[in-house]
């Protein structure tokens, strides 16, 4: 019996050796959403990426759908399912990697019968579509015109001075109701240090009462405009899916933006930022004077 339990051994082991080893393999592809969001469009004309596929993504990840890589060989793509190998994730998922074009080194592999790639390495080659627009509005004017709830204009003009939170939002949109308390608290903590939220709303000047009764059950307390566009959003750098939100400095210019329900402390630590900024920086008038004094002894006696 156990010569018998030896020889089974011993024919276990050679056969494991004459089994073909798990070559690693680089691969240069694009990380990408669950399977259906990836298939709503012709990936051969349609580049994945926008603030829009982001977003989704966003709530897929968060499901724990899988996250996918996208690998193009010519008019074909093929789909692996990522899974962590000697490459560990500092988040809990893939999420900040989704629309991101990357390297990476591993093996492939099945997992539950699909096609799976085990991470070894990788290395960010490209910023997504969403990223790219973001950072392009940064920096820019923010101009912004709509109606108020009684149907008159309503500008960001009339905020000059002050920092802006603009945020993007609607009456049907879920995880706006969800982050309307934390803006409202900021409102509360940050108004009389010069800071301004401001919600620019989807639903359209007619369906103002609509949006009355939402500003009633969510006790907002701040000013509300009405008629907000996705191309509005895109030119802040936000992408289409609300909500989101950008910070706008005292100068009038896009400064922070956020794609999706806010981050509390995250939108709390800028504005702080800002403020102490602004209160360390010199005013024009004391550079003005300092100016005229440097000028002043510079004149022969």
């Amino acid at each position: 019996m156990i010569r018998r339990l030896i020889l089974i051994a011993f024919s276990l082991l050679a056969l494991a050796a004459a089994l073909p080893a798990q070559t690693a393999v680089s691969l240069e592809a694009q990380v990408v959403c669950c399977a259906d969001c990836w298939l709503e469009a012709d990936r051969t004309k349609v580049e994945y990426g926008t603030g829009e596929d982001l977003s989704k993504a966003k709530t897929c990840t968060d499901n724990g759908d899988p996250t996918l890589l996208a690998v193009r060989e010519g008019d074909k793509f093929t789909l692996y399912q990522l899974e962590q190998g000697k490459f560990k994730l500092t988040d809990k998922n893939w999420y900040s990697y989704v629309g991101k074009k990357v390297t990476v080194t591993g093996t492939k592999k099945k997992i539950k019968k699909a096609d799976g790639f085990v991470v070894d390495t990788l290395t960010v080659t490209a910023a997504s579509i969403g990223e790219r627009d973001a950072k392009d509005a940064l920096g820019k004017d923010a101009v912004l015109s709509l109606k108020d709830l009684f149907g008159a204009d309503a500008n960001l003009t009339q905020f000059k001075g002050r920092i802006v939170v603009l945020n993007f939002w609607a009456t049907w949109c879920v995880p706006c109701k969800t982050e309307m308390p934390y803006l409202t608290a900021i409102q509360n903590d940050y108004g009389a240090l010069g800071i301004q939220v401001v919600g620019a709303a989807a639903d359209e000047t007619a369906e103002s009462a609509k949006v009355l009764k939402f500003i009633k059950e969510t006790k907002m307390n701040f000013p509300v405009w009405l008629g907000a566009t996705t191309g509005d959003m895109t030119r802040f750098g936000v992408g289409t899916v609300l909500p989101a939100t950008v910070i706008i400095n005292r100068e009038g210019k896009i400064v922070w933006q956020e794609v999706g329900i806010i981050k509390p402390e995250a939108l709390r630590k800028e504005l702080d930022k800002m403020l102490s900024a602004n209160m360390t920086a010199p005013s024009k008038t004391a550079k003005k004077v300092k100016e005229k004094k440097e000028n002043a002894s510079l004149v022969p006696a």
